[in-house]
């Protein structure tokens, strides 16, 4: 079962935090971790956080369970709300400042049981083709 962490209102621009979202979307937690430790930029700290959050809700949804296997099935980050400021510009001009935020989604599962959740049966297709082509060669003919 999936355990979800969200990070909401994290004060830096949402393309930088992709930069870490990517290097990190369907990696082991294990990896993932070590990853985010060593990583020079600042919202690898928050960021690795809330891998550590999502790994926490995964163990209280299914009771304590091995985390070994764990993997980060889904991470995507949204904008959130923008800061809008204004710096000094020349003759008396002032330049708008967009200081962004993102909002950050973490989901983890065990690698095995997405793949058996998602297989469904398919739905068949009817063969009601056929029938109006009949129609159409009679109305010509």
């Amino acid at each position: 079962m999936e355990a979800v962490a969200k990070l909401r209102n994290y004060p830096t621009s949402p393309r930088k935090m992709r930069l870490l979202a990517d290097l990190i979307r369907g990696q082991k937690v294990e990896l993932v971790l070590a990853e985010l430790e060593h990583n020079p930029k600042h919202s690898s700290v928050p960021l690795r956080k809330l891998v550590l959050s999502a790994i926490s809700n995964w163990k209280q949804k299914n009771e304590g369970g091995d985390e070994t296997g764990l993997v980060v099935k889904t991470i995507f980050v949204d904008g959130g709300r923008t800061l809008k400021r204004m710096r000094p510009a020349p003759q008396g001009r002032g330049y708008r400042v967009r200081k962004r935020s993102n909002h950050v989604t973490v989901i983890v599962d065990v690698k095995g049981e997405d793949a058996k959740a998602s297989k469904k049966a398919k739905p068949a297709r009817q063969a009601g083709g056929t029938a109006t082509n009949k129609t159409k060669e009679t109305k010509n003919a």
